[in-house]
């Protein structure tokens, strides 16, 4: 009877281990496996419900509630109905949480942790729009590599980053978390921050998974008013709002965000078009999509699903794989499967893409490897970091007016004068979505001035006001302040809440009291350097009369004050340039410098396309900054005039350092095709490189253009160059260019 016994207990256990698969008796997978084995193998074990769970994203921010916030999410996570949770970092925190999932479920699935590191997680690099200022993918890449090294020492995983979305109206709070307006400079930069963040390897512990957000279209919001509908044309989709996402998507980027607005009449999260025709079919993308927070119930909203189960069903159906938030797909899931109304294969299809993501971070092998907390305390506000962040901060910033060189600033100054709420301000710096950013950190403007000039200068600082509000109480102050001095810097802007996400604006100019503070401050007639701290372009149109300096400093984060003293004391010569156009009046936008020509171009003539209250034309055009120095431009030569339609065209120009002081530039290539069989954009940002030169130094600088550069959507939206005459341009931006033309032929 004993042997039996043994018998029949050895026959159950190879009776389980042949049900198990590939799986060992503790339910992980074989390692020594493949991962798409090792996903089969696992999906085969799963519950319905444990499929469920690994398709739910909850936040631990307890203060933030949604209709599934009702259960305690760790009890959820206890019952293995939950597969990542995001705002959870702290590698002590991570490893408790991720302990749940291990120890306490039937599988232990991993967690997956996500959080918004969108310029840095502790040491805070400037906001996106500013880095595009840079217009160097190396730096980019560093600084979100630093980002992902601090956040996976955090216990990180996944950061909801790059937002890659195109936009055109700085009345739009989200344009700060963008590239700027131009599809190509955003291609760019959103490879750079992809490859940032998930390095070379994803299975290195330093390393996070991009998110790249939001498709689609989302920068097109009408009104600038953020989470609005977009009216837009499958033409202006290609070939404006894609690009980046292909970009991002090419460089490795393993998951991608559903956006909030709706395409053609459909909710994106619910958009087939958009999620399985272009992004699965077209594209052949094998990761993950992730919702927006709650954005499968807001579909009830646009009037586009009745109740929650259909709209759990719409985004199933688009291949929308992870529920951020609502709880839908946790709640819905199991009795549409029940009723037939979506098929589980769909499910499975969902999960085994989220499941090889943690097979690809690591996280099966070894769930704990980014809960190092000796590695946390290394890591974070790292020395090298700190340079890095001090280094792209002041390569951020862009020098808009220097009238009668006021500047750079000698250090011996005797009296300077440092006003506006913005100068002492360390609250302020970090901008919008700054990560686990201490604004204590934060190095103040007066700070970094302070410890840049001589000890025998004497500053005069005064707040003046307020960011927003009415009261002109300290105004006396600044005034006598900038009467004492030989120079004022007026540091005004906007709030860190000002910008970003829900914070769209109607108007552009500065906020509150601050444009009267300007101008009182300018009554005393001591030459002025506005430092304009903002997340966006606003109206300068009164300050670009006035004002004798401006420089557009964004909100720079952790560094701001040490960066923006190197480049007012002439430390470091400015060389950023504007990733998006300055408009004269709010009433301008959108305005963008790849507009179309039309029928009737501005001219003299009254029958023409422009404003008759202002010029039609930008305060500062697209790819604007001007420098310490002067940069000249040779004609434009072509290796050839004429080229067939699979050529490539070589150009070049010679770039000389005419000035007094060495520098950067960035040299930037347009085309224009001048006709063809849709409409073309008067220009089209194509090239560029950031030189370096000495003073009295010349560069010759060459291009070559590919046919794909030449190529657009035909009238049946596929991709082709035509034949035909294109126009060349380059310089230093995109209004003042030397130009030249080649023919394509057949």
């Amino acid at each position: 009877m004993k042997n039996q016994s043994i018998i029949l207990r050895s026959s159950f256990v190879i009776l389980l281990v042949g049900m198990m698969g590939i799986q060992d008796l503790d339910g992980q997978p074989d390692k020594s496996k493949p991962i798409s084995q090792q996903v089969d193998s696992l999906l085969d074990r799963m519950t319905l419900g444990e499929k469920i769970g690994q398709m739910t994203l909850f936040t631990s921010d307890m203060t933030q509630t949604g209709p599934s916030m009702r259960d305690n999410y760790q009890r959820l996570i206890r019952q293995g109905r939950v597969g990542a949770v995001f705002n959870a970092y702290g590698s002590a925190y991570t490893r408790k949480l991720q302990k749940m999932a291990i120890e306490e479920t039937r599988l232990g699935i991993p967690l997956l942790f996500g959080f918004d590191v969108i310029h840095g997680f502790r040491t805070i690099f400037p906001i996106p729009l500013a880095e595009a200022a840079t217009w160097d993918p190396r730096l980019i890449q560093q600084a979100s590599r630093i980002a992902a090294e601090e956040a996976s020492s955090a216990g990180l995983h996944w950061t909801f980053a790059p937002m890659v979305d195109v936009t055109r109206d700085p009345r739009w709070g989200r344009i700060a978390e963008s590239a700027g307006e131009d599809p190509y400079l955003g291609e760019i930069m959103a490879a750079a921050r992809v490859r940032g963040f998930q390095g070379s390897d994803l299975s290195l512990d330093n390393t996070v998974l991009s998110c790249v957000k939001h498709f689609a279209a989302y920068g097109a919001a009408q009104g600038g008013r953020d989470y609005n509908t977009v009216n837009m044309s499958e033409r202006r989709l290609r070939e404006i709002y894609l690009p980046p996402f292909k970009s991002a998507l090419d460089a490795g980027a393993k998951t991608i965000m559903t956006a909030f607005n709706e395409y053609n009449g459909v909710p994106a999260t619910g958009n087939k078009f958009l999620f399985n025709q272009i992004l699965r079919e077209e594209w052949g993308f094998n990761g993950f999509v992730v919702t927006d927070y709650t954005a499968i119930p807001e579909m009830l909203a646009h009037g586009f699903a009745a109740d929650s189960a259909e709209a759990a069903r719409l985004a199933l159906d688009a291949n929308v794989d992870m529920d951020m938030q609502s709880g839908v797909y946790l709640d819905q899931l199991k009795g549409l499967v029940q009723q037939g109304s979506v098929k589980e294969s769909q499910l499975d299809s969902a999960v085994a893409r989220i499941l090889r993501m943690k097979f690809q971070l690591g996280l099966f092998k070894d769930p704990y490897r980014y809960a190092d907390t000796l590695r946390q305390q290394k890591t974070l506000m790292d020395k090298e970091h700190l340079d890095k962040a001090r280094e792209v901060a002041r390569e951020s910033i862009v020098l808009l007016k220097n009238q009668d060189e006021v500047l750079p600033i000698s250090k011996k100054v005797e009296d300077l004068a440092v006003i506006g709420p913005l100068a002492d301000n360390r609250k302020e710096l970090l901008g919008t979505w700054w990560g686990a950013g201490h604004w204590e950190d934060n190095v103040t403007i007066l700070e970094g001035i302070r410890n840049k000039v001589s000890p025998e200068t004497q500053i005069h600082y005064a707040k003046g006001s307020e960011i927003d509000g009415s009261s002109q109480q300290g105004f006396q102050e600044a005034v006598e302040a900038a009467r004492q001095s030989d120079v004022v810097l007026l540091a005004v802007g906007e709030s860190k809440q000002m910008s970003g996400e829900a914070a769209s604006r109607a108007t552009l100019d500065l906020p509150g009291i601050q444009p009267e503070l300007v101008r009182e401050i300018h009554k005393t007639g001591t030459p002025v350097v506005m430092l304009l701290v903002s997340g966006r372009p606003l109206d300068l149109s009164w300050a670009d009369q006035n004002i004798q300096g401006i420089l557009e400093t964004w909100f720079l984060g952790t560094q701001t004050g040490h960066a923006v003293a190197d480049v007012v004391f002439g430390d470091h010569n400015p060389s950023g340039k504007l990733p998006v156009t300055f408009p004269r009046q709010v009433g301008m936008i959108p305005y963008h410098y790849n507009h179309k020509n039309t029928g009737r171009p501005p001219s003299e003539n009254k029958y023409t396309s422009k404003y008759i209250d202002v010029p039609n034309s930008p305060l500062y055009p697209f790819g604007y900054g001007l420098s310490y120095t002067q940069f000249s431009y040779k004609s434009l030569e072509l290796e050839q005039d004429s080229i067939q339609t699979d050529d490539s065209i070589s150009i070049s120009t010679t770039v000389s350092n005419t000035g007094k002081r060495a520098g950067h530039e960035i040299v930037q290539v347009y085309i224009r095709d001048i006709h063809a069989s849709v409409t073309r954009p008067i220009k089209e940002l194509r090239r560029f490189d950031k030189i370096y030169l000495e003073a009295g130094e010349s560069k010759k600088v060459s291009f070559t253009l590919h046919p794909d550069d030449l190529a657009f959507y035909n009238r049946k939206m596929k991709r082709t160059v035509q034949p035909g005459q294109f126009k060349l341009f380059i310089g230093g931006n995109s209004r003042d260019v030397k130009t030249a033309q080649f023919r394509v032929v057949e």
